[in-house]
């Protein structure tokens, strides 16, 4: 998939929002010793229109909270950055101002930087300044990803941490055990089905192995101890499981194309252009086989089989 089709910001919002607190705690440690955790509530979004011209620019996540054992509620403005934009740190400026203005709560901002270049860390502030006075210093959180180092979080028991992985600094050759320490922390969360989902779209979206990488991902799966190998199995099995459940009862054809060859890239890597037109070729009927029978496959090779049993 091309970057410019990716959702970035909603495959992060729906991330934040369903693991907010576990967000907090693993890249604002200090900020979650002082915030309550009984409850958030996310506020419908914001749209702001610039003063000075037509541009029209929507606040990416905004949770009211309460500061721990007190009866005062703030705002956490989260503004996720998946591209590098001029004026940056004057449009966090202006976000602040006008939700202070808006709801006359204090705000808490964070930006969220996960682009994958350049990687020169960002400013953290917007300064005013005159040579004999500065009139605002307006700074900010910065999480930049592509800063940090995915080896330092893979002992984090944290979903977060699974995810945001994909997009942390990986060297070329570890592009595969990232999957496979992805693999092993999503089988000790043991999420349900609905938050696993969560997790595993940015692994899918962002750290999509060629078929070399696969072979060696499962090379280390192989070499894992019996039994932890078998709990990881038991996951990728009900992803693959969910996959076919979902495809079946969706019953059109390009849906049906579509689960497949995610759930072969999930398995096996790329999948290659003459193998994907030859499942785009199938009946419907024969693509729901697929979807069933292809749990049992070990290779592309498989694929190709049965479809050359199918025509």
């Amino acid at each position: 998939m091309s970057d410019d089709r990716i959702d970035h910001d909603g495959l992060f919002k729906r991330l934040l929002t369903t693991f907010f607190f576990e967000f907090v705690e693993l890249f604002l440690p200090q900020l979650a010793e002082y915030v309550g955790r009984e409850r958030v509530e996310f506020l419908d979004k914001e749209i702001f229109t610039d003063v000075f011209g037509n541009d029209r620019h929507e606040v990416d996540l905004i949770a009211k909270v309460r500061f721990r054992g007190e009866d005062a509620f703030f705002l956490i403005h989260v503004e996720n950055q998946s591209s590098v934009q001029d004026q940056f740190p004057k449009r966090m400026f202006r976000y602040f101002a006008r939700l202070h203005e808006k709801f006359d709560l204090p705000v808490y901002p964070v930006a969220l930087f996960s682009y994958d270049s350049p990687q020169r860390p960002e400013p953290e502030n917007y300064c005013v300044a005159f040579p004999d006075k500065t009139v605002l210093d307006f700074s900010y959180r910065v999480i930049q990803l592509n800063r940090l180092n995915w080896r330092d979080f893979i002992r984090q028991p944290n979903p977060v941490a699974a995810a945001l992985m994909a997009k942390m600094q990986i060297p070329a050759e570890d592009r595969p055990r990232v999957k496979v320490e992805f693999m092993r922390m999503m089988a000790t969360l043991r999420l349900d089905v609905g938050r696993s989902s969560q997790i595993r779209a940015f692994m899918e979206t962002y750290l999509r192995l060629t078929s070399e990488e696969m072979t060696r991902y499962n090379r280390e799966v192989e070499a894992i101890e019996p039994k932890e190998r078998e709990t990881i199995m038991d996951v990728v099995y009900e992803w693959d499981r969910e996959a076919v459940e979902r495809g079946k009862a969706q019953g059109f054809h390009q849906k049906g194309v579509k689960d497949i060859l995610r759930l072969l890239g999930h398995r096996f890597g790329a999948v290659p252009q003459e193998l994907q037109a030859r499942i785009d070729g199938l009946a419907d009927q024969a693509l729901d086989d697929l979807l069933v029978d292809l749990l049992a496959f070990e290779s592309f090779a498989d694929v190709e089989a049965w479809i050359g049993t199918r025509g």
